[in-house]
């Protein structure tokens, strides 16, 4: 499954409340969401290094719970920004059949809770 970031949109659109977010914001968000899943990889790494070396029940578990967590914020993240391009740009010119519907979002959502 690929992720699709946003691209800006490079339309003549004359009202600021329906522009697509500039490529410097959606880099940044693509950089957290990287470095979040980043984080969750190293800490796999801990758990399979625990489990390995017959670390006791609480190391593992707590090890297992950070990569849970890490990788669910970068669902999130993943989910928060479509949500913004699409609440902020509804129907803008440009739009491909890449672009997410709110059924898609809610969808999206919904699979990670």
């Amino acid at each position: 499954m690929s992720i699709m970031y946003p691209v800006a949109n490079r339309s003549a659109d004359r009202n600021p409340a329906r522009r697509p977010a500039p490529v410097a914001e959606q880099d940044e968000a693509k950089k957290r969401v990287l470095n979040r899943l980043r984080r969750a990889y190293g800490q796999l790494g801990a758990v399979i290094e625990a489990v390995e070396s017959d670390s006791d029940c609480r190391t593992v578990v707590t090890q297992l719970a950070a990569v849970s967590a890490a990788v669910e914020r970068a669902g999130f993240a993943v989910v928060a920004t479509g949500m913004k391009r699409c609440l902020s740009t509804p129907g803008h010119p440009g739009a491909t059949e890449d672009d997410l519907s709110l059924d898609d979002l809610e969808k999206l959502f919904m699979m990670l809770s």
